[in-house]
Protein backbone atom coordinates (compact mmCIF):
# COMPACT_ATOMS: atom_id res chain seq x y z
CA UNK A 1 0.00 0.00 0.00
CA UNK A 2 1.17 3.43 -0.69
CA UNK A 3 1.63 6.39 1.75
CA UNK A 4 -0.96 8.20 0.52
CA UNK A 5 -3.67 6.14 -1.42
CA UNK A 6 -7.09 7.77 -1.90
CA UNK A 7 -6.09 10.92 -0.15
CA UNK A 8 -6.46 14.05 -2.49
CA UNK A 9 -3.76 16.79 -2.23
CA UNK A 10 -4.08 20.71 -3.67
CA UNK A 11 -0.55 22.19 -4.23
CA UNK A 12 -0.21 25.36 -5.22
CA UNK A 13 2.29 27.05 -7.70
CA UNK A 14 3.25 24.07 -8.97
CA UNK A 15 3.85 24.17 -12.57
CA UNK A 16 7.48 23.86 -12.12
CA UNK A 17 10.57 23.64 -9.85
CA UNK A 18 9.69 22.66 -6.36
CA UNK A 19 5.83 22.14 -6.39
CA UNK A 20 6.37 20.14 -9.52
CA UNK A 21 8.86 17.63 -7.47
CA UNK A 22 5.89 17.42 -5.19
CA UNK A 23 3.08 16.82 -7.00
CA UNK A 24 5.10 14.36 -8.93
CA UNK A 25 6.31 12.59 -5.49
CA UNK A 26 2.76 12.57 -4.06
CA UNK A 27 0.89 10.83 -6.56
CA UNK A 28 3.87 8.37 -7.04
CA UNK A 29 2.39 7.78 -3.65
CA UNK A 30 -1.21 7.44 -4.55
CA UNK A 31 -2.23 10.87 -3.76
CA UNK A 32 -4.91 12.24 -6.64
CA UNK A 33 -3.71 15.78 -7.19
CA UNK A 34 -5.44 19.57 -7.68
CA UNK A 35 -2.12 21.65 -8.33
CA UNK A 36 -3.03 25.21 -9.70
CA UNK A 37 -0.59 27.72 -11.99
CA UNK A 38 -1.35 31.63 -12.38
CA UNK A 39 0.01 32.48 -15.63
CA UNK A 40 -1.09 31.79 -19.04
CA UNK A 41 3.02 31.26 -20.18
CA UNK A 42 2.43 28.48 -18.07
CA UNK A 43 -0.59 26.32 -18.93
CA UNK A 44 1.58 24.24 -21.63
CA UNK A 45 3.88 22.85 -18.70
CA UNK A 46 0.57 22.53 -16.22
CA UNK A 47 -0.97 20.39 -19.01
CA UNK A 48 2.02 18.77 -20.07
CA UNK A 49 2.24 17.60 -15.62
CA UNK A 50 -1.33 16.63 -15.80
CA UNK A 51 -1.24 14.31 -18.31
CA UNK A 52 2.43 12.91 -16.77
CA UNK A 53 0.29 12.34 -13.41
CA UNK A 54 -1.97 10.80 -14.72
CA UNK A 55 -0.19 8.54 -17.28
CA UNK A 56 1.16 7.17 -13.46
CA UNK A 57 -2.41 5.96 -13.17
CA UNK A 58 -3.83 8.88 -10.81
CA UNK A 59 -6.37 11.41 -11.18
CA UNK A 60 -5.16 14.76 -11.61
CA UNK A 61 -6.50 17.90 -12.78
CA UNK A 62 -4.46 21.52 -13.18
CA UNK A 63 -6.37 24.94 -12.37
CA UNK A 64 -5.10 28.42 -13.63
CA UNK A 65 -5.77 30.08 -10.46
CA UNK A 66 -4.37 32.94 -8.20
CA UNK A 67 -3.72 31.66 -4.50
CA UNK A 68 -3.24 34.98 -3.75
CA UNK A 69 -6.43 36.28 -4.29
CA UNK A 70 -9.36 35.35 -1.88
CA UNK A 71 -12.16 34.92 -4.01
CA UNK A 72 -10.10 33.27 -6.54
CA UNK A 73 -8.84 30.42 -3.89
CA UNK A 74 -12.54 29.78 -2.73
CA UNK A 75 -13.84 29.11 -6.35
CA UNK A 76 -10.08 26.56 -6.81
CA UNK A 77 -11.42 24.37 -3.12
CA UNK A 78 -14.94 24.64 -4.36
CA UNK A 79 -13.93 23.34 -7.57
CA UNK A 80 -11.62 20.68 -5.95
CA UNK A 81 -14.00 19.10 -3.71
CA UNK A 82 -16.58 19.20 -6.29
CA UNK A 83 -14.51 17.40 -8.29
CA UNK A 84 -12.43 15.16 -6.43
CA UNK A 85 -15.11 14.99 -3.03
CA UNK A 86 -12.62 15.89 -0.22
CA UNK A 87 -9.22 17.79 0.30
CA UNK A 88 -7.06 15.41 2.55
CA UNK A 89 -3.54 17.68 2.12
CA UNK A 90 -2.96 20.88 1.30
CA UNK A 91 0.82 22.75 -0.07
CA UNK A 92 0.94 25.74 0.18
CA UNK A 93 3.64 26.37 -2.28
CA UNK A 94 3.23 29.16 -4.53
CA UNK A 95 5.93 32.12 -4.38
CA UNK A 96 7.83 34.86 -5.35
CA UNK A 97 11.07 37.65 -4.86
CA UNK A 98 11.07 40.55 -5.55
CA UNK A 99 14.39 41.24 -3.94
CA UNK A 100 15.62 45.24 -3.53
CA UNK A 101 16.96 46.94 -0.81
CA UNK A 102 14.71 48.02 1.57
CA UNK A 103 15.73 52.27 0.27
CA UNK A 104 14.94 51.22 -2.89
CA UNK A 105 11.99 48.86 -2.30
CA UNK A 106 8.20 50.28 -3.82
CA UNK A 107 5.20 49.88 -1.82
CA UNK A 108 3.97 47.58 -4.52
CA UNK A 109 6.81 45.57 -4.75
CA UNK A 110 6.68 44.52 -1.09
CA UNK A 111 2.41 44.18 -1.68
CA UNK A 112 2.80 42.25 -4.35
CA UNK A 113 5.40 39.75 -2.29
CA UNK A 114 3.39 39.78 0.73
CA UNK A 115 0.19 38.69 -1.55
CA UNK A 116 1.81 35.85 -3.01
CA UNK A 117 3.65 34.87 -0.16
CA UNK A 118 1.53 35.40 2.68
CA UNK A 119 -1.64 35.79 2.21
CA UNK A 120 -1.95 33.26 -0.26
CA UNK A 121 -1.63 30.63 2.77
CA UNK A 122 -4.61 32.57 4.85
CA UNK A 123 -6.58 32.46 1.84
CA UNK A 124 -5.70 28.41 1.29
CA UNK A 125 -6.08 27.01 4.63
CA UNK A 126 -8.98 29.22 5.27
CA UNK A 127 -10.71 27.58 2.77
CA UNK A 128 -9.31 24.08 2.80
CA UNK A 129 -10.15 23.73 6.67
CA UNK A 130 -13.80 23.27 6.00
CA UNK A 131 -13.25 19.90 4.23
CA UNK A 132 -10.82 18.60 7.02
CA UNK A 133 -12.51 19.46 9.46
CA UNK A 134 -15.86 17.41 8.14
CA UNK A 135 -13.62 14.37 7.54
CA UNK A 136 -12.03 14.87 10.44
CA UNK A 137 -8.73 14.87 9.81
CA UNK A 138 -5.78 16.88 7.39
CA UNK A 139 -2.32 18.01 6.86
CA UNK A 140 -1.20 21.08 6.02
CA UNK A 141 2.30 21.90 4.90
CA UNK A 142 3.39 25.36 4.08
CA UNK A 143 6.52 26.50 2.09
CA UNK A 144 8.50 28.85 4.81
CA UNK A 145 12.08 29.24 3.38
CA UNK A 146 15.88 29.43 5.70
CA UNK A 147 15.41 33.04 4.85
CA UNK A 148 12.42 33.47 6.84
CA UNK A 149 13.99 32.26 9.93
CA UNK A 150 17.87 34.12 9.22
CA UNK A 151 16.96 37.05 7.27
CA UNK A 152 19.24 38.25 3.98
CA UNK A 153 20.22 41.55 2.66
CA UNK A 154 18.14 42.54 0.20
CA UNK A 155 15.25 40.03 0.76
CA UNK A 156 13.29 42.03 3.71
CA UNK A 157 10.07 41.27 2.03
CA UNK A 158 10.66 37.42 1.22
CA UNK A 159 12.23 37.28 4.66
CA UNK A 160 9.05 39.02 6.41
CA UNK A 161 6.25 36.80 3.96
CA UNK A 162 8.37 33.49 5.20
CA UNK A 163 9.00 34.53 9.00
CA UNK A 164 5.06 35.29 8.70
CA UNK A 165 4.50 32.07 7.45
CA UNK A 166 5.95 30.15 10.49
CA UNK A 167 4.12 32.09 13.06
CA UNK A 168 0.81 31.15 11.48
CA UNK A 169 1.56 27.85 10.84
CA UNK A 170 2.33 27.33 14.82
CA UNK A 171 -0.55 29.34 15.24
CA UNK A 172 -2.98 26.80 12.80
CA UNK A 173 -1.23 24.04 15.00
CA UNK A 174 -2.83 25.23 17.81
CA UNK A 175 -6.19 25.99 16.67
CA UNK A 176 -6.81 22.93 14.44
CA UNK A 177 -5.05 19.94 16.70
CA UNK A 178 -8.24 19.35 18.26
CA UNK A 179 -10.13 18.46 15.06
CA UNK A 180 -7.08 16.02 13.96
CA UNK A 181 -5.55 18.88 11.66
CA UNK A 182 -1.97 19.02 11.10
CA UNK A 183 -0.05 21.90 9.98
CA UNK A 184 3.87 21.91 9.86
CA UNK A 185 6.40 24.13 7.55
CA UNK A 186 9.16 23.46 5.37
CA UNK A 187 12.06 26.18 5.39
CA UNK A 188 14.41 25.04 2.27
CA UNK A 189 17.85 26.29 2.28
CA UNK A 190 19.60 27.27 -1.56
CA UNK A 191 17.85 24.09 -3.85
CA UNK A 192 18.50 24.07 -7.32
CA UNK A 193 15.32 25.42 -9.36
CA UNK A 194 15.15 27.83 -12.37
CA UNK A 195 14.45 30.40 -9.83
CA UNK A 196 17.86 29.61 -7.89
CA UNK A 197 20.61 28.78 -11.35
CA UNK A 198 21.77 32.22 -10.91
CA UNK A 199 23.27 31.39 -7.39
CA UNK A 200 25.49 28.73 -8.77
CA UNK A 201 27.53 31.13 -11.13
CA UNK A 202 31.23 32.29 -10.70
CA UNK A 203 32.24 33.22 -6.87
CA UNK A 204 28.63 33.24 -6.16
CA UNK A 205 28.40 29.70 -5.65
CA UNK A 206 31.47 29.54 -3.81
CA UNK A 207 30.40 32.02 -1.03
CA UNK A 208 27.16 30.36 -0.96
CA UNK A 209 28.44 26.72 -0.86
CA UNK A 210 31.27 27.49 2.06
CA UNK A 211 28.39 28.34 4.95
CA UNK A 212 26.24 25.17 4.00
CA UNK A 213 27.93 22.37 6.30
CA UNK A 214 26.94 19.78 3.55
CA UNK A 215 28.93 21.53 0.95
CA UNK A 216 25.96 21.38 -1.86
CA UNK A 217 22.70 22.93 -3.06
CA UNK A 218 19.89 20.64 -1.67
CA UNK A 219 17.38 19.83 -5.05
CA UNK A 220 13.75 19.56 -5.45
CA UNK A 221 12.95 15.72 -5.14
CA UNK A 222 14.63 16.25 -1.33
CA UNK A 223 11.75 19.00 -0.70
CA UNK A 224 9.63 16.68 -2.11
CA UNK A 225 10.49 13.94 -0.14
CA UNK A 226 10.22 16.23 3.18
CA UNK A 227 6.64 17.14 2.14
CA UNK A 228 5.46 13.60 1.77
CA UNK A 229 6.58 13.09 5.07
CA UNK A 230 4.58 15.64 6.56
CA UNK A 231 1.57 15.10 4.62
CA UNK A 232 1.91 11.44 5.12
CA UNK A 233 1.06 9.46 8.67
CA UNK A 234 4.49 9.31 8.75
CA UNK A 235 4.22 12.04 10.79
CA UNK A 236 1.06 11.53 12.57
CA UNK A 237 2.41 12.99 15.47
CA UNK A 238 3.80 15.66 14.65
CA UNK A 239 2.14 19.43 13.87
CA UNK A 240 2.99 22.69 14.46
CA UNK A 241 7.04 22.40 13.33
CA UNK A 242 9.29 24.35 11.17
CA UNK A 243 11.61 21.46 9.41
CA UNK A 244 14.81 23.00 7.72
CA UNK A 245 15.91 21.16 4.74
CA UNK A 246 18.91 23.30 4.23
CA UNK A 247 22.17 21.31 4.46
CA UNK A 248 23.08 22.64 7.79
CA UNK A 249 22.75 26.25 6.97
CA UNK A 250 21.09 27.51 9.80
CA UNK A 251 22.99 25.45 12.35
Amino acid sequence: MKLLDNRVAIVTGAARGIGEAIVLKLAEHGAQIAFTYVSDSSAEKAKALQQKIEAMGVKAKAFQSNAGDFASSEALVNEVVKEFGTVDICVNNAGISKDNLLLRMTPEQWDEVMNINLKSVYNMTKQVIRPMMKAKKGSIVNMSSIIGIRGNAGQSSYAASKAGIIGFTKSVAHELGSRNIRCNAIAPGFIETDMTHYLKEGEASKSFLEKIPLGRFGSAEEIANTTLFLASDMSSYITGQVISACGGLNI
